[in-house]
């Protein structure tokens, strides 16, 4: 096996310092430009600045501070081309003088940017967008996500996605990169809290990959929503938020065996769940029941931490209350139509009340149009009809659940499961 060179290490490193940074570059760019495609576009600068001159002169000490600092400076650059950002230019032109004169503090340069990717998805479910344009740029821009990535998230074509990313962009040029506040701040949380949980369900189980999850999306999401936590304390749905992403990332490090291998959720070592995060997610959930309590109505994020946290209290897989889950995805159905929230619904009463209930629930959605193409329904079909004792219709429908999915990690649990079936093994 042959040793990296430092063209491939400067590459890694490129791609790790991007894929934890991007969001923030651009957030902070588009607060200094207050062009969100000039902001995109000078962030992609300083990551091709970064691919050609890393190799040589080596990773800098600060990587997100040097893509700060490049792109900043192109910036300049771009003002000072533009006839009509005359008096910008002057401001910027001299901000760089002013770095160049004496050697630049490079942590310094990131410290300020803190709430800059909070605002950039303020701007990104603007109203004047599309729930599902919200929804696509937030996940480029903010989550860092490729075309594709999105396009399976919404189970949609590719090209349909970029022409809503495209779109997006060029409707929101001109507005205000401010945070909203007071009537403004409230009709958007929703889009907000629903970007942020697309966000963190990518992180959890990633849509294509090698990597079964991408807990750098995880914890940007769960860091965004307790930011949001902050902003909007009187609405109880984005405690709900909270505790159900705090909830379900405890169990990211026991989601892998030592090897990078895929653990389902009942073959779990429990010992290795994050206790901090549970009692995190159980504040928070209880937070929001009391305001449940005092009048406000329960949403669908609560009723999903009410479910996560049923599986948090379960000492072992034996110990869960299947029967109290399944309630609360009774409950979960009646908030608004969600075909997926169907599936999980037939594997909660499968557990619950035996495989035949499961399926019951199951092929009463299998028909729907937006799980044509989704891996969903085989897997959870092969894995009620294991339990019925119908081995061979369940290692097909395995198989099939593999061919679908687009995550490698995936793929090979259902494909394992497949033939530990035709092995004689459940």
């Amino acid at each position: 096996m042959s040793e990296a060179t430092p063209t491939d290490e400067a590459r890694a490193a490129v791609q790790q310092v991007w894929r934890e940074e991007s969001a923030r570059l651009v957030g902070a760019l588009t607060r200094m430009t207050r062009d969100l495609a000039l902001a995109e576009d000078l962030a992609q600068d300083a990551l091709v600045a970064a691919l050609k001159q890393w190799p040589e002169s080596g990773v800098p000490s600060n990587p997100a501070a040097w893509l700060m600092q490049t792109a900043k400076r192109r910036a300049v650059d771009q003002f000072r081309r533009t006839e009509t950002l005359r008096r910008r230019t002057t401001e910027l032109g001299q901000a760089r003088e002013r770095e160049e004169a004496q050697m630049p503090d490079l942590d310094a340069l990131v410290d300020h940017i803190d709430d800059d990717v909070l605002r950039l998805i303020f701007l990104t479910c603007h109203p004047a967008l599309s729930p599902e344009s919200r929804a696509a740029l937030t996940l480029r821009l903010v989550g860092g996500l490729t075309v594709p990535e999105i396009a399976r998230a919404f189970l949609t074509k590719d090209a349909t996605v970029g022409q809503r990313v495209s779109r997006a962009k060029k409707t929101l040029e001109g507005e205000s990169f401010e945070l909203p506040v007071g009537a403004q701040r409230e009709a958007r949380l929703d889009d907000v809290m629903g970007v942020l949980y697309l966000i963190f369900n990518e992180g959890y189980t990633a849509t294509s990959g090698a990597d079964w999850a991408r807990p750098d999306l995880c914890a940007e999401a769960v860091r965004l929503t307790r930011m949001l936590a902050a902003l909007a304390p009187q609405d109880p749905e984005v405690d709900g938020l909270l505790a159900l992403m705090e909830l379900q990332a405890s169990r990211l490090h026991a989601r892998t065996d030592a090897e990078g291998r895929p653990v389902l959720l009942e073959d779990q070592d429990r010992s290795r769940w994050d206790e901090l995060m549970i009692r995190r997610g159980l504040a928070a959930l209880e937070r929001a029941m009391q305001a449940v309590a005092a009048g406000r109505p329960a949403g669908p994020y609560i009723v999903q931490a009410q479910i996560a946290a049923g599986h948090a209290r379960a000492a072992s897989a034996e110990e869960t209350d299947w029967r109290g889950i399944a309630g609360w995805y009774d409950v979960l159905v009646q908030l608004g139509e969600n075909p997926v929230v169907q599936v999980n619904r037939a594997v909660a009463h499968g557990r619950a009340h035996g495989p035949a209930a499961g399926l019951a629930v199951l092929d009463a959605v299998a028909g729907h149009p937006a799980l044509a193409a989704s891996h969903l329904v085989p897997a959870v079909r092969g894995d009620l009809l294991a339990r019925a004792g119908r081995v061979a219709e369940a290692a097909a429908e395995l198989d099939r659940a593999a061919r679908l999915t687009g995550n490698e990690a995936e793929r090979s649990v259902l494909s394992a499961r497949a033939a530990r079936l035709r092995g004689g093994r459940l």
